[in-house]
């Protein structure tokens, strides 16, 4: 077949015409092979995209025809040394090789060879000056007028190149409004609606000094530790600190160890590819690649079990993960803050955390004292929160008694800050604009007294029988397959802490059951 400028034009028109509405590479890719084994009698076709940064090729889509062995899959695969697209990519020139049999030396053509295919025309995708990847026409046998249709497929090339280029830029696009819708719902599902910097207040001694400690930190990168009870506002101080950080411009992504299921923990911090698994219908980004130049926050991360702590550890040790269903490696560039009620150092003893992980997220650590250690601030907190929570729902704020506020101060509040807003809350839906006299605060606190601490003490009781029993049945043996440790479903090492913590000797129980045996064996 001649190739004159008029054949030529025609069809790099209908090849422009057949490419030029398809929104996928998949549909791309297929309209192009469809049109080109028209004019071009190819046995496979094959686009190569090229990652400098990894030396690292993978396919646009999946080749057409023969697949040989070896060269097929999916995926991306390092860039193999003496490989015809290494030469392509080095040269920025074409590779023509009419005859595979005399280039045994090169990477892949054995298994070409094997699978047919005696010729080879391989081309660089150039645009702007900026190197794509590779197309690659492969024939069973070789073709005629080799320089003609070398010509021809160099124009082609051209064109695919722009087409290529124009479909990596449109998928990136929409996976950038993919990820900012995404962003957008995580920030409206996560936002807390009274999240307020102006509105964390305090006026004890101890808390001024925590907060002056929060703002020197707050200026570095360093992984910050916030550690308190239950309601004293660990996740406010947290987005505090990102909000007084360099990151405060990105996300601040709140991740709760407790929710967090060892099935989902890779694909809700990682992210997955698209058909990593079922259901994975498109490519999803994680909390730590969504958070990238912001800060992370683990809530809670005493409660995350030691298998997933040492998934966490990797990544943070590493600085670096890969997407589920994916191998190209993501950094992590984000600020760890975690915050626990747990006292981590006793979780190590008793061998339920991580003592890695523990000196990788201390760098700085902040204990919030609770509120029964700075009832000084309880009057402040009560007018500011009465205030705050009466403008956003629009009631009349009730007015406190001093014998009220003097009710409030003696409060041990075990809830923190936490349990003083939620009163609040309380009276003003029931009570708005009334005045709230001690009897009142008195009928509501009853409702949060805690147990009396005897109860406490009889719960360590039964913990003690329940150790003895285990150590009288087993001989006094601690570890092993027949130890208490092992009867109890505990750790040799946390079942050591409590024998020590309760006086219990194992070779006490040793020497009653030598004496039980022989009472038994007369």
């Amino acid at each position: 077949m001649t190739w004159d400028p008029a054949t030529r034009y025609r069809l790099l028109l209908k090849l422009n015409n057949a490419i030029i509405t398809k929104t996928t590479r998949e549909d791309l890719f297929r309209s192009l092979a469809k049109e080109l084994h028209q004019h071009v009698a190819y046995d496979r076709l094959s686009i190569n995209l090229y990652d400098e940064q990894t030396q690292s090729l993978s396919y646009f889509a999946a080749a057409e025809g023969i697949d040989p062995e070896g060269i097929a899959g999916s995926g991306s695969r390092p860039l193999a040394k003496a490989a015809i697209a290494d030469l392509v990519l080095r040269s920025r020139q074409p590779v023509i090789v009419d005859d595979l049999s005399r280039y045994h030396d090169l990477s892949s053509v054995s298994s070409m060879i094997k699978s047919g295919l005696k010729a080879t025309m391989a081309y660089p995708l150039v645009v702007r000056g900026r190197i794509l990847g590779t197309i690659h026409f492969s024939f069973s046998q070789t073709p005629g007028q080799m320089s003609e249709l070398t010509e021809l497929l160099n124009e082609i090339s051209n064109q695919v190149a722009i087409a290529v280029d124009n479909m990596l830029t449109h998928t990136k696009l929409m996976n950038l409004n993919e990820n900012l819708e995404r962003e957008k719902r995580f920030l409206i599902a996560s936002c807390e609606e009274n999240y307020n910097q102006d509105n964390f207040f305090h006026a004890s001694p101890a808390m001024a000094v925590v907060m002056e400690q929060i703002r020197l930190v707050a200026a570095t990168d360093a992984s910050v530790l916030i550690t308190g009870e239950t309601g004293t506002g660990k996740d406010f101080l947290a987005r505090y600190i990102h909000n007084l950080s360099p990151a405060a411009t990105h996300l601040f992504v709140k991740i709760s160890c407790p929710s967090l299921a060892p099935s989902v923990f890779e694909s809700e911090l990682f992210g997955h590819a698209k058909g990593a698994f079922t259901g994975a219908d498109a490519k999803r980004i994680g909390r730590f690649e969504m958070a990238r130049g912001g800060s992370v926050f683990l809530d809670e991360i005493g409660e995350l079990p030691v298998g997933l702590q040492a998934k966490l550890l990797q990544v943070l040790h590493e600085r670096r993960f890969e997407r589920v269903g994916d191998n190209t490696p993501v950094e992590v560039n984000c600020r760890i803050i975690a915050a626990t009620n747990q006292d981590l150092e006793q979780s190590i003893r008793e061998g339920r955390f991580r003592q890695d992980l523990f000196y990788r997220i201390n760098t700085v650590s902040f204990q919030i004292p609770p509120l029964r250690e700075r009832r000084e601030e309880i009057p402040l907190l009560v007018e500011k929160l009465t205030e705050v929570e009466a403008r956003r729902i629009h009631r009349a704020p009730p007015m406190f008694t001093t014998p009220a506020l003097d009710l409030l101060c003696q409060h041990n509040w075990p809830g923190n800050v936490r349990e003083l807003k939620n009163l609040i809350k309380r009276l003003l839906i029931l009570r708005p604009g009334d005045r709230i006299g001690e009897g009142d605060v008195s009928h509501i606190l009853d409702v949060f007294e805690p147990q009396p601490a005897r109860q406490l003490d009889a719960l360590a009781d039964v913990e003690r029988r329940h150790i003895e029993n285990a150590l009288t049945r087993c001989r006094g043996v601690v570890a092993g397959p027949e130890g208490a440790a092992r009867l109890l479903g505990l750790a040799r090492t946390t079942l050591q802490y409590r024998l020590k913590k309760h006086g219990l000797n194992p070779r006490d129980y040793v020497r009653g059951n030598q004496l039980a045996d022989k009472i038994k064996s007369k």
